[in-house]
């Protein structure tokens, strides 16, 4: 419940009392709600709704990088800013936005649509105050999303060269390098002060990113240019509205600014890495950190969006598991294995190399090209499924070679909302011992169609919603419905070959595990080695695959129990609708009802569900 409507009710409340106390008891007199015309709703909706995208407009112009993701060019040649002054203004900002949205609208007065982008927008403030006394409580140099490679990605990834401004702009920011990592060093000094440094297997990974990215030209004699040389030149050389002498003199300027700015900043963080290196311990859980437990407890709740504690969260993990297993079972029955040992079964999967392309560029190009397949079959058979779908384009990109040693295996980078940019599919080739062939057909549904791409491109191109809600996100929406997207394809006859279905089990009972894993390290202070040992047991991925996943909720305390908390979510809720529709329930008008809105918390999904359930009914009558 929100305040206005608190505060609603306690006039009321008060006003009544009144009543009872100078009106006889005999006949008490009824307050009705005040309602208001259909011009009154629309007007104070048209401003609130122009509320949320000035809000929203502002916050794009103090964030560069995310203007450029989402197509925008106004401050195209910046980084975002860093340090305790831009946390102080956003939540400066956060505070006057609440103020102004709790003052400046009345609540009850908005249309459905707005009531709702009330309800996130307070929330996503709320968020940012609350965010503001953890944000020391992460590292910003780590193998998933560390600056020392997220950087260099965002140039090459999302910085586009189309004309000669989009080439300054680029070059701009490769001048300002040196003076954004010296800000990020300055966090890394205040988090060293208050004992969050990262576990001392982080810093092999990290220092080996930085290496990378000053190797090649311009920096040494070799013939192969460095990343970020290698990708300027080749867009710009793209690029056919730039002229020829200007393409010689803007790679020109691109070297010395590699020299110049890139090099030091570089060789300043690997310094002082090596140096912290050093202070470094094998402990890995946040509990470590001074206020951890409580730290743990709060990601919890912000990757759920549920009320739910690490106990519970341990609890229901093991509960998912047991009964995944039994799910598998039932395959290795129909596949006819030798025997109904489940952990004989997964190293039958880790072992035999016809689950596995060669990790051979041959291979590798095999395996994308299957993964393309797969989500080109999908595509087809979206209508079985789905009434919208996204426009946005879709590719499958393998991971750079900078960064694939210590990238995931697999992930999502959303469209532009100009369409300029398609979505892309990451694929990380580097160990294909670590993408077995009976695991892609989910993992295509999950990380593209119909999992993040739709859910992503869908919501950035909603129509009448404040622009806010469009790129709004939270992990259990988010990775819930990616969790869930690897299920649906089977109710139209897609995982045909038995061991594909038993991937796609596979897929989920390692996002079950990881509620086991993730509050094993952080709450119950279990070793790496404890939560190998229970991964091993328990799913059939390979020692690297697991390895590199227990690493990564090391350094994300939290984020994983968003995949299997949002995934169980959205089922339930699919059964409720389900149960009280019967034969009325169609699974197209219920998937359009959880992507039309954009990304919501499971609270408020489960408020539009049970509002669509409650019209249905009506209707039926």
């Amino acid at each position: 419940m929100n305040s206005i409507k608190i505060n609603s009710f306690l006039t009321v409340w008060a006003f009544c009392c009144c009543l009872v106390a100078c009106k006889p008891a005999s006949k008490p007199e009824t307050v009705l709600p005040k309602t208001y015309s259909a011009a009154e709703i629309k007007k104070e909706s048209d401003r609130a709704n122009a509320f949320f995208d000035a809000c929203f407009d502002a916050y794009v112009l103090r964030n560069p990088e995310y203007e450029t993701q989402i197509g925008g060019k106004v401050n195209f040649g910046k980084w975002n800013p860093v340090g305790d002054a831009y946390w102080n203004a956003e939540r400066a900002f956060a505070e006057r936005e609440l103020d102004s949205l709790h003052n400046s609208f009345v609540y009850e007065k908005l249309d459905a649509s707005t009531k709702l982008s009330y309800l996130l927008f307070e929330e996503k403030c709320n968020h940012t105050l609350d965010d503001f006394k953890w944000r020391y409580y992460n590292y910003p140099i780590n193998q998933m999303d560390g600056f020392q490679s997220t950087l260099p990605a965002f140039l090459m990834s999302v910085h586009g060269i189309d004309t000669l401004p989009d080439a300054e702009a680029y070059l701009s920011r490769l001048s300002m390098f040196k003076s954004v990592f010296d800000a990020q060093l300055q966090e890394l000094y205040i988090r060293d002060s208050l004992k969050i440094i990262p576990p001392k297997f982080v810093f092999f990974m990290a220092l080996q990113d930085c290496k990378n990215m000053i190797t090649g030209a311009p920096f040494d004699n070799s013939k192969i240019n460095s990343p970020l040389l290698e990708d300027f030149t080749a867009k710009v050389n793209g690029a056919k509205s730039i002229k020829a002498t200007d393409k010689a003199q803007l790679i020109m300027t691109c070297k010395d600014h590699l020299i110049q700015q890139v090099k030091p900043a570089y060789e300043a963080l690997i310094n002082f890495l090596i140096e912290q290196e050093r202070s470094a311990t094998l402990q890995d859980g946040c509990w470590k950190w001074p206020n951890g437990s409580k730290y743990y407890a709060y990601a919890i709740k912000r990757n759920t969006t549920i009320g739910i504690t690490p106990e519970e969260i341990f609890e229901t993990g093991k509960k998912e598991v047991e009964r995944i297993h039994n799910e598998m079972k039932k395959i290795m029955r129909n596949v006819n294995f030798r025997n109904d040992n489940i952990i004989d079964f997964f190293n039958y999967l880790r072992n035999d190399p016809k689950f596995y392309y060669p990790n051979t560029p041959e291979g590798k190009q095999s395996y994308v090209n299957q993964a393309t397949a797969i989500i080109d079959t999908m595509r087809s058979k979206l209508d079985l499924l789905f009434i919208t779908k996204p426009k946005a384009a879709m590719v499958i990109k393998q991971v750079e070679p900078f960064r694939e040693q210590s990238a995931g295996g697999a992930f999502y980078e959303q469209p532009s909302a100009d369409g300029s940019r398609p979505g892309a599919y990451y694929l990380n080739t580097f160990n294909m011992k670590d993408q077995p062939i009976y695991q892609m057909e989910a993992l295509a549904y999950h990380e593209g169609i119909p999992g993040h791409h739709m859910q992503v491109a869908i919501a950035q191109e909603l129509e009448n919603i404040p622009k806010f809600r469009k790129y709004n996100g939270n992990t259990a929406y988010d990775e819930g419905w990616a969790l869930y997207s690897e299920w649906i394809p089977k109710e139209i006859g897609l995982y045909q070959d038995p061991y594909s279905d038993f991937g796609r089990l596979a897929n989920e009972v390692f996002r079950a595990a990881r509620l086991v894993v993730d509050a094993g390290i952080h709450y119950k202070k279990w070793s790496r080695e404890q939560a190998l040992a229970y991964f091993l047991a328990n799913t059939p991925n390979s020692e690297g695959d697991c390895k590199k996943e227990i690493e990564r909720y090391i350094v994300w305390p939290g984020q994983a129990t968003g995949y299997k908390i949002g995934m169980m979510k959205i089922q339930s809720l699919r059964r409720e609708a389900q149960d009280a529709l019967g034969d009325k329930f169609d699974v197209r008008q219920f998937h359009d009802l959880v992507l039309k809105n954009g990304a919501l918390p499971m609270s408020l999904l489960a408020e539009q569900i049970r509002n669509w359930i409650d019209e249905n009914e009506k209707t039926a009558k």
